[in-house]
Parts: structure tokens; C-alpha cells; sequence
């Protein structure tokens, strides 16, 4: 069976799947407080519809899948959804991402359904400042969230913390403390440019360089595996002492693109092929029109095909996407 390999030489190995674009927070760099427009329940993609996506595209190569949304969690029947996923053969990672509030009461649920591991995003670990970001007075359920994710065996347990200069950076060693304390991994992310409500400003990013530098003034960082040949966008370390890890994603600073291997689907069913261009393909069309299986291979061919070298966050040429992370998922 023909693999999925980009006019790069990539191949094309992890498919992101946006569930809803619906979410039980107003985070303030996703939407406003009132929330955006959202697509009619009949624009979304059934359950049906995604994993037959699915087992398409894991039949040419893709071996990761991760869900998001919105928050992936409020959409009635994805524990169901997560069971059928996961016995798909070839299938060899199967993740999740949230938002946490409701992460304890599904936690055991997911496991069982066959979910491997869990992303819970977080970009502080004080109440009010966590109420500022997320409009949301929830801390305590999330930190309950990630207790239960560890204790029912989904591992790792990865927290995605998102540092914006003037806001949260004085609770980078509050996070990477974390690791000495649970098995956690812990991953930095550079603010990105998407359209929120308060506008990306480049000049609130704190490169990766910046924010080992903050930790090794504490800690000496220890690096794990090969830093130039990554087997994902984070660069690794860890604490001598420590119990988890700390990883930086560098999309700003020090793109990954060259060995991206990633492939998104929106709720709304439209294959991304890069984060930050707005260039999508509809396959929802074809899917509702009674399309055979090789027509969906070919839709899926075709979109990997024109997938960009690289982005152009650093060129003059490059523009904020149009549709924030609720739409094309996380």
C-alpha cells in the first residue's frame, strides 16, 4: 500500500482530527468572551465520516492520530468514537487534547476506550491569573484532571504551556518545577500568530533560547536524544533529579518544518496541510456526495502533495491565519 509522502520527501505520518469547534472556555487568545460564530451541527463531520478518514489514511502510513477541538471532551459519544479509533491495525499512538475541566470524570472512561496519552493545555498555575486567560474558574478541576489522567495509566501526561511575555513568563520555573515532583512532561510552546482578540504581537514571544536559558540559571537542563534529529517539534530535557521532562516547542524561533509530518482535518471537514497557511482542501464535499474509497485516497494524495516547504512566520510575506484554533484545531 503507496505511502503518504509529501513533493518533499516527507512522510506524512501524524493526522490531527479536530472533533468540534465548540469549547467550555473563552480562552483570550482563542475568542472573545461572548465565543464566535459556530458551524451548524449538520456542517461537522459525523463520527462515521471521521473514522472512515481514518482508516484511510492509516492504511498509507499514518500510525499517530491525536484528537482536538474546541475542546474535544463536550462532544456527546467521543469515548464511543476513541473505541472505534483504536482498533484500527496500524494505528500505533492514539492521543487526546484539552482543555482539562472535564478530564477527571473521563479519564478512566478514555483509558478504557483505548486512548494512549493525554495533552492538557495550561498557561498558568495561579487561580486568578488562569480565570484572566480562560474566563474560566477551573484550576482545581484541571489539576484534578491530570491526577486522575496519572493514575488511570494514560501516559505521559503532557501539560502545553503556552508563554506570552508580560503575562506569564515569572511561572516558567513554576511549570518546569512540576517535573521533580510528578512524571509529568511538560512542553513550552512560543506564542504563535493566530487572529485573537487582543492581536499577536511578535514581540510578546519568548524564543526557546531565552526560556532554557531562564531554567539553566536554576537547573542545569540534561538533554535527551539527538537535539538536531528530533522525532517530534520538541527539543527535550529533563532534570537530573527530576521525574518528568521539559520539552520546548520552537515554531517562532527555530521552525521544525523540515521534518514535519503532519496532516490536519477540521471539524468542519477540510485537510490542513500546514498550521499556518489558510490554503485548505474540502473532503467533506466529496465524503456527502457518496464518494468511493479511492476518491478519498486521491483527496488525501493530492492535499499531501501540495503541502509548503515551510512556513513564513519570520518572512515579510507571511499573514495570520484566518480561523482561529477552536476551528482548525488544536
Amino acid at each position: 500500500m503507496s505511502r503518504l509522502i509529501d513533493s518533499y520527501n516527507r512522510p506524512i505520518d501524524y493526522l490531527r482530527i479536530s472533533v468540534t469547534d465548540r469549547c467550555n472556555l473563552r480562552c483570550v487568545y482563542c475568542m472573545p468572551a461572548e465565543g464566535i460564530p459556530l458551524s451548524e451541527s449538520e456542517n461537522i463531520l459525523r463520527y462515521e465520516e471521521l473514522l472512515r478518514i481514518a482508516d484511510i489514511a492509516v492504511r498509507h502510513g499514518i500510525t499517530k492520530i491525536r484528537l482536538t477541538g474546541g475542546e474535544p471532551l463536550v462532544r456527546k459519544g467521543i469515548v464511543e468514537f476513541i473505541e472505534k479509533l483504536a482498533k484500527l491495525k496500524g494505528l500505533e499512538d492514539l492521543s487526546l487534547t484539552t482543555n482539562g475541566v472535564l478530564l477527571k470524570e473521563f479519564a478512566f472512561q478514555l483509558k478504557k476506550a483505548g486512548l494512549n496519552r493525554i495533552n492538557v493545555s495550561i498557561d498558568s498555575l495561579k487561580p486568578d491569573r488562569f480565570y484572566k486567560i480562560t474566563r474560566g474558574d477551573f484550576l482545581n478541576k484541571v489539576m484534578e484532571g491530570l491526577e486522575e489522567s496519572e493514575k488511570v495509566g494514560l501516559s505521559p501526561v503532557k501539560i502545553n504551556c503556552v508563554v506570552i511575555k508580560g503575562f506569564n513568563e515569572d511561572e516558567i520555573l513554576d511549570f518546569a518545577l512540576l517535573t521533580k515532583k510528578k512524571p509529568y512532561h511538560i512542553r513550552f510552546i512560543e506564542y504563535m500568530p493566530f487572529e485573537v482578540e487582543e492581536g499577536w504581537q511578535k514581540e510578546k514571544c519568548i524564543s526557546t533560547s531565552e526560556l532554557v536559558g531562564i531554567i539553566n540559571k536554576f537547573q542545569e537542563l540534561i538533554p535527551l536524544g539527538n537535539q538536531e534529529k528530533r522525532t517530534g517539534p520538541a527539543r527535550r530535557y529533563k532534570f537530573k533529579d527530576g521525574l518528568g521532562e521539559i520539552g520546548f516547542i520552537s515554531p517562532i524561533s527555530d521552525h521544525f518544518c523540515g521534518s514535519c509530518n503532519r496532516l490536519r482535518l477540521t471539524s468542519d471537514g477540510k485537510l490542513r496541510t500546514c498550521l499556518f497557511s489558510d490554503e485548505e482542501i474540502d473532503i467533506k464535499g466529496a465524503l456527502r456526495s457518496g464518494c468511493s474509497d479511492k476518491e478519498l485516497e486521491d483527496i488525501l494524495f493530492n492535499a499531501v502533495r501540495k503541502k509548503p516547504e515551510k512556513h513564513f512566520i519570520n518572512d515579510n510575506i507571511f499573514k495570520k491565519c484566518s480561523r482561529t484554533m477552536s476551528f482548525i484545531g488544536g
